[in-house]
Parts: C-alpha cells; structure tokens; sequence
C-alpha cells in the first residue's frame, strides 16, 4: 500500500517499462498501480505507447500482489500486464498473461526517521528490523544506526518473500521467524497499515519510523484496540445461526477449497451456511443481504482486521472460525499471533 504524500518519491523504472514492451514485442498492454500511484498513470501510459503498443491502465482499486489484475488482461486481450508496487506471490507464477513486476522501490533516504526511532526504543536492547519492498535497499543503513545506538538488530530471511526483512500487508512470517529472538519491532515506512499487521503477528511493541513524514511512533494502543474490536465480532459471530462465507475472486484471494470445507463444517454443527462469490467486500455489497446474522470472510484478512467498524453485522476472517467453534481460545489465537504463518 502506497499512499498519495509519497508520490514523486519513487523509482517508477520508466526506462525498463519500455524495454520490457520491445521485448515481449506487446501491441496492448495492462498497467496496473496502487492507490498511491495512480496519479503517474498518464505518464506512465504516455511512455508505454512510445513503443507503439496500445496502453490501458487498470482504475480499480489495487490492494496488493494478490490483487494482480489477470482477469482484467484476459477480458481485454492484453499481451502484457505491468503491475507496479509489489513482487510477485508464489502462487501468481504461472499467470495466463506475461506478467512484469515493477517494484517502485522509494527514492527517499530512511535515516532522518531511524534517528527519531531510537529514542522510542531505548527500553528494548534486541530489535527486530522489517519494511516493504519500497525500502528494502534502506534495511542496511537503519541497522548501522541502530547498532551504533548500542542496540541488536535482527533481519529475518526472505522466507516466502524476496527480500529479508520484507512483509506484505498479509504475510508477516518474515517478522514471526525472529518474534522470539526480538524484544521489539521497528517498522521503516509510510503509514500505520504494515506496521499494525507487525504487532498484531507477533504480539510484540512495534514503532513506525516513516521517512516520507520524517517521524516516529508507537502503534501498540491501536494494535490492542483492533483485538478488542476483533473479539468483540467474534462474541458476536458465536450466536449467529445464519452465516454467509465470502469466496474471493480476485487471482491471489481465491480460496474455494477451504470455503467449502468450512461450509460443511458449519452445517455439521446445526449452523446454516450460504456461499457467496465477491470481488470487493465492501458494506454496501453484504446490507443486500440481510437475513444473513454474520459473515466469514476467506479473502483478503486485512478486510475484517481494519475495517471492522464500516461493516453493521460481524465479518470474521478465516483464522477466527475455530474460535467461533469452540475448537481454541482466543488466548491462544492471541498467544501465536493474529495472522497465521
């Protein structure tokens, strides 16, 4: 997720755009961008058609690399998808049209806020170290400053994403693989968004140092306040009769298997389960269903985390199904840490 204050300030590869259009020799392409560089999509379209190929940009919303707009590719007939601002997913590998990655790495120096962080830190000596894939190639300078503050840093492998120390705004197995050698986190990057998935995956303190705004901040109060949010929905969830399961259909979101098996599951245990197919969750998309008590959302997790209060009936993700029935605890779920690994 980029955000609109940042725009300007990253490395867009204009140059290697058009290059990997007279490679694959494309007639029409799809450019696909995150909400926060959406306003270089003219540009952007402009130098794309330089190589004489048609360039459509995507408008829709872009959450993420399990967002990547393949569906969209195959409707138009696209030759080439250039989705920017993320790195591929495993399971994206083999997508039905050529797909290039333009990471859109940030242009902006991390030490002014690496500074302002040390001082939030000082009552922890091992700190655990994570960003985006914007800044991964500033990793290195924030751990030299922190060291020389007297500190431990710690960077966990790549794992499942391409750079040690990166997370994504549902994958934070990178920060879990150290959670237990850490006694902190410090996120370097823009916003609030991947820095509470961090806290709320490992349970630990986490601070923000953001080098667009050139600050630093604690996130902890808003983490707990999202659990105390998240439980109430479940408490909630646990009376509902009728519950409703939402297959996602966007490419990297799609979990049909396990909506189905969860649906059997239900019904085993006398709750009536009715599957519904959507692309954006949104409010306005489940009021037109109001004999339906909750809702399960198999998709993208990040909507129950952070939009819980937009929703008027419980939305509970994937992961919390098993405290609805009875099978853990919300301690435990605490315990590990809210996002699986």
């Amino acid at each position: 997720m980029i955000s609109v204050h940042t725009i300007g300030s990253h490395d867009l590869e204009e140059k290697r755009l058009k290059e990997e259009i007279e490679k694959s020799q494309a007639k029409r392409v799809l450019i696909q961008l995150p909400e926060g560089l959406k306003p270089e999509a003219p540009r952007l379209a402009s130098i794309a058609g330089e190589t004489g190929a048609v360039a459509i940009v995507s408008a829709d919303p872009c959450y993420g690399a399990c967002d990547v707009a393949l569906q969209e590719a195959e409707s138009l007939n696209v030759d080439l998808l250039i989705h920017y601002g993320h790195t591929p997913m495993t399971k994206q590998e083999r997508a039905p049209t050529p797909t290039i990655y333009i990471e859109a790495k940030a242009k902006v120096d991390v030490k002014e806020a690496v500074e302002k962080a040390i001082p939030h830190l000082r009552d922890w000596k091992r700190i655990g170290l994570v960003t985006t894939v914007q800044h991964v190639r500033g990793l290195n300078e924030a751990k030299d400053r922190l060291q020389r503050a007297g500190m431990t840093v710690m960077v966990g492998d790549a794992g499942r994403m391409r750079y040690a120390g990166q997370v994504i705004g549902c994958d934070f197995s990178n920060a879990k693989s150290i959670s237990d050698d850490v006694e902190v986190f410090l996120f370097v990057g823009g916003g609030r968004f991947h820095a509470l998935g961090v806290a709320l995956a490992t349970g630990k303190p986490t601070i923000v140092a953001d080098p667009y705004e050139k600050r630093a901040f604690p996130i902890e109060d808003e983490a707990k306040t999202i659990l105390k949010q998240r439980w109430a929905s479940i408490c909630e969830a646990k009376e509902a009769e009728r519950l409703a399961i939402l297959i996602g259909l966007k490419s990297g979101q799609k979990r049909l298997r396990e909506a189905l098996e969860l649906k059997e599951k239900l019904e085993r245990v006398g709750k009536r389960a009715t599957l519904l197919a959507v692309r954006e969750i949104t409010p306005e998309v489940l009021m037109q269903f109001p004999e339906i008590d909750a809702f399960i959302n198999t998709a993208c997790p990040r909507v129950s985390l952070d939009d819980t209060k937009k929703f008027l009936k419980p939305l509970i993700a994937l992961n919390e199904v098993p405290i609805v029935l009875g099978e853990i605890t919300w301690e435990e779920i605490c315990r590990r840490g809210w996002f699986e690994s």
